[in-house]
């Protein structure tokens, strides 16, 4: 059994035992520490203290530590694999994926911690500026705070964690508390890699606890990866820090006529189970073109029968249990209220445990609620649209604003969606849970506000100072 206690100021802090169980079998696979009051006052101290240090460490420094995080992750893959497909409930397959990404993030941070650079000001551009130089150099924002979710407990934080470093930003990290054992392994890496004492520090509490991290106006800036309602209200406490928050989406998918329907089956099919859909940009709508949407509807149903759903440990399975009991209630509830919508299932609808299986539905309406709102849950919802117009606006009829993809080989409609998709990503004949890690990446209103990505975080992390010189 894993046992991992919270990293503060460099030292391990205990706190009331944080029982850790597999979503599959409700098995205990670990203990983490419950921090208290006391314990988030001394990592926010701890972050506070180190933050000086942080700013010191030169960019090839910081390039160096993150270098050997990743190195370290790399070696130690199957192990933290396996822990997150423990903790997570996630496929082990989609784990090992997981991992291999973390390594990217952070070799991607590496890179961003090395390309900071600042610009030079053309001030004799203008009268008042002859005779004088500028230039802008990035510093760090201070230090920071980092609240992570349970549906990619690695690399997620890696994506907190890696630019914070590049950047010179000492760390508080908040990881979901279903799933702290993989965050505390990356701090603990960090800290072996040469970071300074305080440089990152990880507690595993409770929500109430941890709003102490969004009020406390010595944290510089919050940076919040979960759900709009508790992304804007973390908004509205935080005060004078900046924020960074990615939140959720009910990403669409569009086929239209020229697509090539076989591949865009076999795309939105993965793209909308994997995981159990537990992604923000999993696919939740499919809007089909009226040409094609028979032939496409066939082949999504006979994709989405197929897809290997179960025990998370099993190297086929792709579609693994939701993260608890509660989640899955709700799931099969959302599902009854489409087919009580007049929603036709096509595949799956029931539930097996903690196991949804994969679950296909057409013709349900646009309020219910596996159309308007995120299931983030193994539930694809297909439409119809009567033209290319239709299908854009029809992806774009909704709160959430993250990604979409479009399938299609003309570009017109391509550029089209592009101009009036207000999302913060269109992908090109893939599914809107297409992502690379160095990638920006963000949405737009409901689903939140900046951009991951280790170099674009790395420019919400630093500000510009600008320095005049006179001849």
């Amino acid at each position: 059994m894993e046992i991992c206690e919270n990293l503060v100021g460099g030292e391990r802090r205990g706190g009331d035992p944080l029982l850790v169980r597999s979503p599959f079998d409700g098995e205990v696979i670990g203990e983490a520490a419950l921090g208290g009051p006391e314990v988030i006052e001394a990592a926010i101290d701890a972050a506070v203290r180190a933050q000086p240090a942080m700013a010191a460490l030169t960019r090839e420094a910081r390039a160096a530590i993150l270098e050997r995080m990743a190195e370290a992750v790399a070696k130690r893959s199957e192990e933290l694999g396996r822990l997150i497909q423990r903790e997570s409930g996630k496929p082990i397959t989609y784990a090992r994926l997981e991992v291999s990404r973390c390594v990217d993030t952070l070799r991607a941070s590496a890179d961003a911690a090395r390309g900071i650079a600042g610009a030079e000001i053309p001030l004799d551009a203008a009268r008042p500026g002859e005779g004088r130089l500028a230039f802008t150099r990035r510093f760090p924002v201070g230090p920071i705070a980092s609240i992570t979710p349970f549906n990619f407990p690695l690399n997620l934080v890696a994506h907190k964690v890696g630019p914070a470093i590049a950047a010179g930003c000492a760390n508080v990290v908040k990881p979901a508390s279903q799933t702290p054992l993989s965050a505390i392994r990356l701090g603990e890496i960090a800290m072996a890699a040469g970071l300074p004492r305080g440089g990152i520090n990880v507690v595993a509490c409770d929500r109430r606890t941890g709003q102490r991290l969004v009020e406390d106006d010595r944290l510089r800036l919050l940076t919040f990866t979960g759900s709009p309602d508790v992304g804007f209200k973390m908004k509205r406490d935080a005060g004078k820090k900046r924020v960074v928050l990615e939140l959720g989406g009910n990403a669409a998918a569009i086929v239209l006529p020229d697509a090539d329907v076989d591949h865009a089956a076999a795309r939105c099919a993965v793209g909308g189970y994997y995981q159990a859909g537990q992604s923000c940009i999993s696919v939740q709508r499919v809007i089909v073109h009226r040409d094609v949407y028979p032939r496409f509807r066939d082949a999504l149903a006979d994709r989405t029968r197929a897809i290997p759903f179960g025990d998370p440990a099993d190297d086929v399975t792709v579609c693994g249990p939701l993260i608890d009991e509660g989640n899955a209630e709700r799931v099969m509830t959302w599902i009854d209220e489409a087919r009580g919508l007049g929603g036709k299932i096509l595949v799956g609808g029931d539930r097996r445990g903690g196991v949804v299986p994969p679950t296909l539905i057409e013709g349900a309406p646009a309020t219910a609620r596996v159309v308007a709102d995120e299931v983030f849950g193994p539930v694809i919802a297909l439409s119809i649209a009567d033209s290319m117009e239709h299908a854009v606006a029809l992806a774009g009829a909704t709160r959430f604003g993250l990604q979409c993809g479009i399938f299609t080989h003309d570009l017109r409609a391509v550029l089209h969606a592009w101009d009036h998709l207000d999302v913060g990503g269109l992908i090109h004949n893939d599914t809107p849970a297409f992502r690379v890690d160095l990638m920006p990446y963000g949405g737009v209103r409901d689903s939140g506000l900046g951009r991951e990505g280790p170099r674009y975080t790395v420019e919400e992390l630093t500000e510009q100072r600008l320095l005049v010189l006179s001849r």
